[in-house]
């Protein structure tokens, strides 16, 4: 190798390393640094994670991320629900979580499971006996034909916040009785919990769960 092809690849080595300083410096320092201030000065709460706080201020979840409410269960059974507070949508996913158990997920995702697939319709007939046999109380009977879609199946990400007007609606008799509150009162809790169309036209109207149950343990403990 002559001297020229020895200094011209040094040359090509430094020229490396410096756009390598360079854009280490802009793209992993400069730029992270620039945008999480942007956030944080425009936009806090959603920088932060959309933190969802109770009346005393505590965090007790994410506005963005469904969780459930159960009971712990027995030796070598499954958590049953804790039919105090409004439940989400069935939360099967791609896998389990052995450090989170209060929510069956590791990763977000569907079933995966056609229409058709067996498996998935005994998942649906199961939930819908289920929501019939739990929400019904000795003043309201709910029919299978009351239980609407999103109750018996979970969302393309199985981590959906919120559950339809419908499903809360049907809810609502049960949540009453079991907490001592009249039905109107939390009537009047879901319809404050409840959101229209993104934009008045986009999607559809949802009841945020954490939100509804939120304010429901503050109501009930007044």
């Amino acid at each position: 190798m002559t001297k020229n092809s020895v200094r011209r690849s040094a040359r090509l080595l430094g020229a490396g390393l410096r756009a390598l300083l360079v854009l280490t410096l802009v793209c992993g320092v400069l730029y992270p640094l620039t945008v999480t201030g942007v956030a944080q000065a425009l936009f806090p709460g959603r920088a932060d994670g959309s933190k969802t706080r109770d009346a005393e201020g505590r965090v007790v979840g994410s506005a963005l991320i469904g969780q459930r409410y159960d009971l712990p269960g027995k030796a070598g059974e499954e958590p049953r629900p804790d039919l105090r507070w409004f439940q989400p949508r069935p939360s099967r996913g791609l896998g389990t979580n052995t450090v989170n158990t209060r929510y069956e997920l590791l990763l977000s995702g569907a079933t995966n499971r056609s229409g058709d697939n067996p498996e998935l319709l005994a998942w649906v007939k199961a939930s819908r006996a289920a929501v019939v046999r739990e929400n019904s109380t000795a003043t309201y009977r709910v029919r299978p034909a009351d239980v609407p879609p999103d109750a018996v199946t979970s969302s393309g990400s199985g981590l959906d916040p919120h559950i339809s007007p419908a499903y809360a609606a049907l809810q609502v008799h049960r949540v009453a009785a079991r907490n001592g509150l009249t039905v109107r009162e939390v009537e009047r809790l879901v319809a404050r919990h409840t959101g229209g169309r993104t934009l008045g036209f986009v999607g559809e109207p949802r009841v945020h769960v954490l939100g509804l149950n939120t304010a429901l343990r503050d109501l009930a403990r007044n």
